[in-house]
């Protein structure tokens, strides 16, 4: 699991009149966001906080998971 300092503070973005936001051009760059890629959301009531993954990431991270169950040492 990672640690406070593995977190990085990128600023500040606002919800628009249709609830959309804009991804910082810094947090595109760093993990590599396109046009069209296809992001999971996820949310934490207690914390009232979100986090927002690649797809793919996301897609892979469950497949280990049902790999590990499928396959205990």
């Amino acid at each position: 699991m990672g640690s406070f300092e593995d977190n990085v503070f990128f600023g500040t973005v606002t919800v628009g009149e249709r609830g959309q936001i804009v991804i910082p051009k810094k947090v595109r760059d760093k993990y590599d966001i396109k046009p069209r890629d296809s992001l999971v959301i996820f949310g934490r009531d207690k914390k009232e906080m979100i986090v927002i993954l690649k797809e793919k990431v996301m897609r892979d991270y469950a497949l280990k998971i049902l790999n590990d169950l499928n396959n205990p040492d």
